[in-house]
């Protein structure tokens, strides 16, 4: 796993043109069954990945927080929302709220999460390859193939399969 991390950000660089024209084509037509193939690949990939020998994701980037999210970790420390929001939090560029730095604060040595049953909608979310309408993320997936092996994986085996 050490290697294919090292070797992810050269493997997605070399992929990007290709990618950037593939995902351009779908959006443009995308498959009727779309959602449905997604779903089949990103469940097949992660029957096969363990996210725990891996964790780059937490290492490298940061969630959005929405307000729930906030909302719903502060609750879990016992805190309120806007002294967690003081403790863990900054305001990002696009005014969201998001990670004073990373890696994730909440990431054990283990690559377990301390708030996993709590964690941001996002992080449940990732690589958010199985999401609806996929077609609508694909600069975020452009981006996520650089950081998780799944994703990168899954691109790929969606490229073989949907002709453009």
């Amino acid at each position: 796993m050490k290697e294919l991390l090292n070797n992810l950000p050269k493997l997605a660089k070399d992929k990007h043109k290709e990618n950037k024209t593939f995902f351009t084509k779908l959006k443009k037509k995308p498959p009727k069954q779309l959602d449905y193939i997604m779903q089949e690949l990103h469940d097949e990939e992660f029957k096969k990945t363990d996210c725990l020998t891996c964790a780059n994701c937490c290492k490298t980037t940061g969630p959005l927080f929405t307000d729930k999210d906030v909302e719903r970790i502060s609750k879990h420390f016992k805190m309120k929302a806007q002294k967690f929001i003081e403790q863990f939090l900054r305001v990002d560029e696009d005014n969201d709220y998001v990670l004073q730095s990373v890696p994730c604060i909440f990431l054990g040595a283990d690559n377990y999460c301390s708030i996993y049953n709590v964690r941001p909608k996002a992080c449940s979310e990732f690589p958010h390859t199985n999401r609806k309408k996929f077609q609508q993320i694909s600069n975020l997936t452009i981006k996520n193939v650089a950081i998780c092996p799944a994703a990168f994986n899954i691109v790929e085996k969606m490229k073989e399969k949907i002709k453009v």
